[in-house]
């Protein structure tokens, strides 16, 4: 049995794991969260009849100047380059730093000021990804580089003198609005109009357009990225290789070029997992768009009630949290000896774990959207209707279970960044007891939150005699999620 691996990188590899025999007791811990839940439901449903939340038709503007700056293309291309100038980065130390995630702030950069990074900048600023996204300002100068080079090949057939102009105009790549700063809205945007001068008839082709994304796709290819980088992170041998990393990330990056090379700039908003992680999180920041594209201070429960019900948007939540939950098992002595002497191999193991973590988050709530159905009756999105109520739950876990990697190898990685010889090692801003109590309500609160959005949703969907009736199953997913948390934990 190993109970402390020899690897240097296990720490960071899986995140702060849980926090075993923490100095709280686990009683009173249970019994805080089992309060807290029972006496906001009990207090929603007699308080609380009608639907407060408007969505994005709800915040107060802030000043014309402020949204000017935001949505400046200078601030946005400064930000695309900032998101490029880190990905170089990245990629030189990849290539040309040791192989030694304690002198290379490369895995740091990814597992740490990435993954959990986005964490903290998305709740304050919104989806910051989408202008920081490395993948979107490639794919634009490509398709920029691209229309150049179709507007200066000769034509194949000669077209016309009085259609000439027309032709070569015709033959440029239309633009694409650029994403703004802060709560972009989630929803994809609809397909660039091409200006009327644009429109003229030419013997020549027009250039191949981007096909349409199937709706039913959503934002399942999502899930499965943010899947395969869990896996990644939590399963692969040695996920601190250089090795590893390069070939992961050129793998991902390439994939995302082609799928956004033949749907669309709007392909990433949809299917890259850190875009659709960032934009979930956002949800809950007081920074939003509201539904006229004014940039508003809001209630973070009407950007959460303004989640779009996508397929896939179960599955993407379901993973947060599975991943999460195995995260906080993967370092118990009793799982590492089962995985280390299990026949099927190590990774085969612990493969099946990842994925038995997500299956039984994702039948948990199936049961409960069936058990919600039968109760209320009939609904055409039963999955997707509260799904919504899942996202401050996955925001506790993140909390709970990434705060202490953040602000401990975050500043770390950036130390390696900057080639600071001879720096203070970072030390945790919270002793052990600190930390216990931020993690339990971390957790209770994001559950709390959950309950809250649900009883809005309830009370909106059904009739004042089932709406709380409805709640019950929800009710009972969350302390069964809050048991799980708490457990792994305070192990």
């Amino acid at each position: 049995m190993v109970l402390h691996p020899a690897d240097p990188f296990t720490v960071l590899a899986h995140g702060i794991g849980s926090q075993h025999d923490l100095p709280i007791s686990p009683f009173y811990a249970f019994a805080g969260a089992f309060t807290a839940l029972f006496v906001s439901f009990l207090a929603l449903g007699l308080l609380w009849s009608a639907s407060r939340f408007r969505g994005d038709r709800s915040g107060l503007a802030l000043p014309a100047g402020l949204q000017r700056v935001a949505d400046a293309p200078a601030t946005r291309t400064a930000l695309r380059g900032l998101g490029l100038a880190a990905a170089l980065a990245v990629l030189l130390y990849l290539l040309l730093g040791p192989d030694d995630p304690a002198r290379n702030p490369a895995p740091g950069a990814v597992y740490v000021l990435l993954w959990v990074g986005l964490v903290p900048a998305s709740l304050l600023f919104g989806p910051v990804w989408r202008l920081l996204n490395p993948l979107r300002a490639l794919h634009r100068l490509l398709a920029r580089l691209s229309g150049r080079l179709r507007t200066a090949r000769p034509s194949a057939a000669v077209a016309p003198a009085a259609t000439a102009p027309a032709t070569a105009r015709s033959s440029r790549s239309p633009r694409v609005l650029a994403p703004h700063l802060a709560a972009v809205p989630d929803l994809p945007s609809p397909e660039p109009q091409r200006p009327e001068s644009r429109r003229h008839e030419s013997p020549r082709p027009e250039p191949r357009t981007h096909r349409a994304l199937p709706a039913r796709l959503g934002q399942w290819p999502a899930a499965a990225g943010l899947l395969a980088f869990t896996w990644l992170e939590l399963v692969s041998p040695d996920p601190a290789s250089t090795t590893t990393l390069l070939i992961a990330l050129t793998g991902y990056a390439a994939v995302q070029l082609l799928l956004a090379a033949r749907y669309g700039e709007r392909w990433f908003a949809d299917g890259d997992a850190f875009e659709v992680y960032s934009a979930l999180l956002a949800r809950l920041s007081p920074l939003g768009r509201r539904s006229d594209g004014r940039l508003v201070l809001r209630n973070p429960f009407h950007g959460l009630d303004a989640t779009p019900e996508r397929p896939g948007l179960v599955a993407t939540l379901c993973v947060l949290l599975g991943s999460t939950a195995y995260d906080g098992f993967s370092d118990n002595p009793s799982w590492i000896n089962a995985i280390q002497t299990s026949p099927l191999g190590r990774t085969t193991a612990a493969t099946l774990g990842l994925i038995g973590a997500i299956a039984l988050v994702a039948a948990l709530y199936c049961l409960c959207a069936a058990l919600t159905r039968l109760v209320c009756g009939p609904h055409p999105g039963p999955l997707t209707a509260f799904a919504h109520s899942l996202v401050p739950i996955a925001l506790g876990y993140l909390v709970a279970h990434y705060f202490s990697l953040l602000v401990t190898e975050g500043p770390r990685t950036v130390i390696m960044a900057v080639g600071t010889d001879n720096a203070p090692e970072p030390l945790p801003p919270l002793g052990p007891g600190g930390l216990a109590a931020l993690q339990v309500i971390a957790v209770v609160t994001g559950h709390v939150l959950g309950v809250i959005a649900a009883h809005d949703r309830s009370v909106r969907l059904f009739p004042p005699a089932k709406a709380v009736a409805g709640q019950l199953p929800l009710l009972a997913l969350m302390i069964t999620y809050t048991v799980g948390g708490l457990s792994l934990l305070l192990n």
